[in-house]
């Protein structure tokens, strides 16, 4: 009984969650780590009282509420008592990510298919901004069984996960050097980059510039641009970085690489505008494949993880919460449009 304690003072410097949150989500931990299973006796309210130091009717609240979701029942005789152990069909689970991108619904899309209907899943954006990541985790922390984050490269980062048991955080996405006890389903980005770089080579050389949008105040991968900046100083290629695409720019003989859909989707409409042929007068590559990315312009050449396969496999972790370092590999899918 003393390791229910134990779950509940972990939480104890959560000082955004009122006592009886505490207790709650702390007896709810128990029960999901199995140190609480379907008909062990919870301490008494007295117990609970001397232990804690909460107020008796703090203990009461918790415990009806733990009875609402029928987690808990209790009797005159016996007291409080585990009557499901089955926290599964009731597992909240909080998947944070950056923003909704067409290829974060891919992996959205898949990881809630394959979730099941049993769990209970909220999503939230950072938007690549540590305050607003704070204050996300400020609010669910201790409140979820299990959470799936795409962290922020920011030195506050570990800080802020800190606290979040390791068989309950999975970092998807982007890898962050937070501790090696936690589980990633990651991609990598500047080998790889400069990878399909290197397999693109003979195309892009068909033109006489390539000029990649890289805005440093996005959530685009740092990686990108040094591998990007690397590609051209060793192939000895004319290139340059512009922030974004402007309007009424698109020069022939060049080829794009594109991060952000804006970009790509402004260049495509004034590649028709001025009836440039995609692949031949222009060619454009785009990084994070989207199922439209197939379709328009005769299709888009990209270089991307599988986001389908990197949703199933986060799914699976949060089932079976099995520890896992998993890379998920970078593909070049050639189209026309370079």
């Amino acid at each position: 009984m003393s390791d229910v304690f134990i779950k509940i003072q972990e939480l104890e410097n959560l000082t955004e969650m009122s006592k009886h949150e505490r207790l709650i989500a702390g007896t709810i931990n128990a029960i999901e780590d199995k140190v609480l299973t379907r008909g062990d006796m919870l301490p008494s309210v007295n117990k609970m009282k001397e232990e804690t130091g909460f107020a008796r009717m703090t203990i009461v609240k918790a415990y009806n509420e733990l009875k609402d979701r029928g987690l808990v029942e209790s009797t005159n005789r016996r007291g409080y008592f585990v009557a499901n152990d089955a926290t599964e069909q009731t597992v909240k689970v909080a998947l944070i990510l950056y923003a909704f991108h067409p290829f974060q619904e891919v992996f959205y899309n898949t990881f809630r298919k394959n979730l099941g209907e049993n769990i209970e899943l909220e999503v939230f954006f950072h938007h690549n901004n540590i305050e607003i990541f704070e204050t996300i985790l400020a609010k669910i922390k201790g409140r979820y069984g299990m959470y799936v984050v795409a962290p922020i490269p920011d030195p506050k980062t570990r800080l802020l996960l800190n606290g979040i048991p390791e068989n309950k955080l999975l970092l998807v996405d982007r890898y962050e050097a937070i501790d090696d006890a936690y589980s990633h389903i990651t991609q990598e980005f500047e080998n790889s980059t400069y990878n399909v770089l290197l397999d693109l080579l003979p195309a892009i050389k068909k033109y006489s510039e390539i000029v990649l949008f890289y805005y440093p105040d996005s959530d685009y991968p740092i990686e990108i641009l040094h591998a990007f900046m690397r590609f051209l100083k060793n192939r000895g290629i004319k290139g340059r970085v512009e922030k974004e695409y402007t309007k009424g720019t698109v020069s022939k003989d060049t080829v794009y690489l594109t991060i952000g859909d804006g970009d790509l989707w402004q260049l495509l409409k004034d590649c028709i505008k001025n009836d440039y042929e995609i692949g031949k007068d222009v060619g454009v590559f785009s990084a994070n494949d989207s199922p439209v990315k197939e379709i328009v312009a005769g299709g888009i050449t990209t270089f991307s993880v599988d986001f389908a396969e990197m949703g199933k496999l986060a799914a699976e972790f949060v089932l079976h919460r099995k520890s896992t370092k998993t890379t998920v590999p970078t593909v070049l899918i050639e189209r026309k449009s370079i």
